[in-house]
């Protein structure tokens, strides 16, 4: 009899585990900073930072702790609702999209912004009023959606969702 009850917990403890979804486990997360028509918004895409480029330098994980214990960045950074480490600072300008800046996990030398010719994707703007916040990744609904294509680096289409309807 102690034997099938503690089979039975295990099994329910491990139904449990398995039937929980994963957005139960998840934390929301902070967007990245897009500058796009003179107008500063979150942006709920992360691009890729180009590591292997000679303007970004990856901190090493003892110069990373150290500047998490001294707050020389927001403390956001190295919490769960910033998986990534970072948080890059982008701006679209004359439909050619640029990384202005990192804190976190990397560094961005230099004075100039960054071309971003290595992105390809879709940037998703959140815009107004919440009207779902989902405690998961990017996963909260505000009135509007901005969607703006970029092929390597280059705007080449935008599209505003109206979430309301």
């Amino acid at each position: 009899m102690k034997k099938y009850v503690i089979f039975v917990c295990f099994v329910t403890l491990l139904g449990c585990i398995l039937l929980t979804p994963t957005a139960a486990l998840a934390t929301a997360q902070t967007p990245e900073i897009l500058v796009y028509e003179g107008k500063t918004e979150n942006m709920f895409t992360e691009p890729k930072i180009p590591v292997g480029n000679p303007r970004i330098r990856a901190l090493p994980q003892e110069e990373f702790q150290e500047k998490v214990r001294n707050r020389t960045f927001p403390s956001i950074i190295s919490s769960t609702a910033c998986w990534r480490l970072y948080i890059g600072s982008w701006e679209i300008k004359d439909k050619r999209l640029f990384l202005t800046s990192i804190i976190g996990l990397f560094e961005l030398s230099g004075e100039e912004p960054l071309f971003a010719d290595w992105f390809s994707g879709v940037l998703r703007v959140p815009r107004g009023e919440v009207l779902n916040y989902v405690h998961m990744g990017y996963e909260t609904v505000y009135e509007e959606t901005l969607l703006i294509s970029v092929e390597n680096g280059l705007v080449v289409d935008t599209n505003i969702i109206d979430n309301r309807l």
